[in-house]
């Protein structure tokens, strides 16, 4: 199988092709500290090709959900090293997901101050999952031009917070909503400064972060994630294809880990159109980095996925939850555990740790 061949990101040799997906489980214990369950949690999962985190606060700032994690503080860069060392011991490889939320926040979670955004546009038809459960989103405050080029250093410090803490390399999150896809979409950035407008200008603040990110910590480091089909969290886009052709071919110009990109989800079949339903067709043509195909795939549908030469590796979300030992699950062909989708956000080991392996 494709899946189980080893495969290299620059000078990292990777034991397959197989990557477990960062996914948010709100399992921090105030301060956003990293602590030994966490370091457990990853460690099990040490198998997988590479390991990318949950998204991890930037900065205070950036957090938006209950019981997440961040790499801002010193002791939430010690706790983080436990992870790494624990991966790191089971000859894992883990780049940590940098996560700022921008207006997908509740000022509940923020001490009372309002989510930043770059235009003050607020989501709509959703609700946020806050510390006082399911409540409607604000209208974020505008974030001023040099504070979006303070939220970019954030990033930048971030970065090297990462790599103090041991990690193999970073993601910038700039998929599914969150603040660099803000800035990316015309329904979200109405800014009339040199980060908004055309699609150069809306492509300006990712394209800013990704070379800040680069520079500080070195070349095949740094890897993006994006989400070109998905309208979830009032993204919408006239011509996706268009914004995200440009921004990818301006990526060309990076010397970049990979190019994490998202097939199609939560797309209505009417009324969107204009979005590519063949996103690695679409996209993953028009680099020269590595692609990880995410979202949906099954053990045959990745290899499928694999065989067509744009991918290659594929990250699986879910099916790590509940399968800490997934590789070998793939190489045996073995059933798989049923996730309990009620333990995945919050809580203890239930959920977390308890998955048992194969006997």
């Amino acid at each position: 199988m494709k899946l189980l061949e080893a495969n290299k990101i620059g000078n990292l040799i990777l034991k397959n092709r197989i990557v477990m997906a960062p996914m948010t489980r709100a399992r921090g214990e105030g301060k956003g500290v990293a602590n030994d369950l966490t370091a457990l949690y990853y460690s099990q999962r040490a198998t997988a090709g590479l390991i990318i985190t949950e998204g991890i606060n930037i900065s205070e700032q950036a957090l938006g959900s209950p019981f997440t994690l961040g790499i801002y503080t010193e002791e939430q860069i010690v706790g983080w090293k436990k992870v790494t060392d624990a991966v790191h011991q089971y000859g894992g490889k883990i780049f940590a997901q940098l996560w700022h939320t921008g207006r997908v926040a509740h000022s509940a979670d923020k001490n009372g101050i309002l989510p930043v955004a770059p235009s003050a546009i607020a989501i709509t038809g959703q609700q946020h999952f806050s510390s006082q459960g399911l409540v409607d989103y604000e209208k974020p405050r505008v974030l001023e031009t040099a504070e979006v080029k303070q939220v970019i250093q954030d990033y930048k410090q971030a970065a090297i917070n990462a790599i103090k803490a041991g990690f193999d390399g970073v993601e910038l999150h700039a998929a599914t909503g969150y603040l660099p896809n803000q800035f990316l979409a015309e329904s979200a950035n109405i800014r009339t400064d040199e980060y908004g407008g055309n699609i150069k200008n809306r492509s300006r603040f990712i394209l800013e972060a990704m070379q800040e990110m680069v520079a500080a910590i070195g070349i095949n480091k740094v890897g993006i994630k994006l989400s070109p089909s998905i309208p979830y969290n009032s993204i919408l886009e006239s011509d996706p294809i268009a914004t995200y052709s440009y921004l990818i071919k301006e990526l060309n110009n990076l010397p970049l880990a990979y190019i994490h990109l998202m097939n199609p989800l939560f797309l209505p079949e009417v009324g969107f159109e204009q979005y590519a339903k063949d996103v690695m067709g679409t996209f993953g043509t028009l680099t020269h980095h590595t692609i990880i195909a995410n979202a949906g795939y099954t053990r045959e549908s990745a290899e499928q996925e694999l065989q067509k030469g744009i991918a290659k590796m594929i990250s699986f979300g879910v099916p790590f939850i509940a399968n800490p030992d997934l590789v070998k699950r793939f190489e045996l062909n073995a059933e798989l555990n049923e996730a309990d989708r009620a333990t995945f956000y919050g809580g203890n080991e239930k959920g977390y740790t308890d998955y048992p392996g194969l006997q």
